[in-house]
């Protein structure tokens, strides 16, 4: 879609990474980037981030000029946002929603449009190392379909999913970052435990982390081989593991996932 415009409904973190890996992957260039928000803050660092782009008044003017409308603010937000949108909104719009749990049947009656479709990112893809899924409305095409998959891929990784595994998504890679903060903060607390400066420990522990993913991703194998591998019989790996086990940690991040996951299913039920 690059010769039409993209309205960012919101100027937030979100918006802001999404918009810069659109223009840095060249699908569409900053003056075809228009973005409006009640905050002013907010609206003045998406322009120093994507200078050249377009900012509007407000939300029917956006619409008015940008026949793709990304929705990225809050679930709560979104009735009046649509309520302000409805009136300008026309089958040749594209709407794409990054709230949680805000289901497609909802942004279609809402909007009163049909060429909808709902994204789950998450904040990694400030740094372009995003895990995001998406689903399509009834009346997106295959076209709005690439343009999507396109717009995840420049800040990550992205899967089409049918929407009722997006909730899902939402539990585990939307929420999922700042499980794994809480985990890389516990690593640096342990390591100061054990007599390392704070600097380092936190250095240490969010490099293990990151490349322990890589591991994953590069190899393609099953996290607990390449778990295997690292505990050697009687060891200070398994002493660890053992620990680890005693404490619930498995169980704890299934049960976050899950909360989170229930989370996301009550606020789609939210009018």
């Amino acid at each position: 879609m690059p010769n039409e415009m993209i309205g960012f409904v919101g100027a937030g973190q979100m918006a802001r990474a999404l918009a810069r890996g659109i223009v840095d992957a060249g699908l569409v260039p900053a003056e075809r980037i228009a973005a409006y928000d009640t905050s002013q803050d907010a609206v003045g660092t998406f322009a120093s981030i994507v200078p050249g782009c377009r900012l509007m008044a407000g939300n029917s003017q956006l619409a008015q000029h940008c026949q793709v409308i990304i929705l990225a603010v809050k679930p709560l937000q979104i009735p009046v946002v649509l309520a302000e949108l409805k009136p300008v909104l026309t089958a040749r719009h594209l709407l794409i929603s990054v709230a949680a749990g805000v289901t497609l049947a909802r942004l279609a009656a809402e909007s009163g449009i049909q060429r909808v479709i709902r994204v789950m990112p998450n904040t990694p893809c400030l740094v372009g190392q995003g895990a995001s899924a998406y689903s399509l409305g009834a009346a997106a095409t295959a076209d709005d379909a690439v343009w999507v998959d396109s717009m995840l891929r420049a800040v990550g990784g992205t899967y089409r999913l049918d929407e009722s595994l997006l909730d899902a998504v939402t539990g585990l890679s939307g929420s999922g970052p700042a499980f794994v903060y809480v985990m890389i903060e516990a690593l640096s607390d342990g390591g100061v435990r054990v007599g390392l400066p704070r600097d380092v420990a936190t250095q240490l522990a969010a490099q293990t982390v990151a490349g322990a993913a890589e591991m994953v991703l590069a190899t393609g194998e099953h996290p607990g081989i390449l778990k295997d591998r690292v505990a050697s019989p009687g060891g200070t790996t398994i002493a660890g593991l053992q620990a680890l086990e005693d404490h619930g940690i498995r169980s704890g991040l299934m049960a976050a996932v899950v909360a989170a996951t229930r989370r996301s299913q009550e606020l789609g039920q939210k009018q």
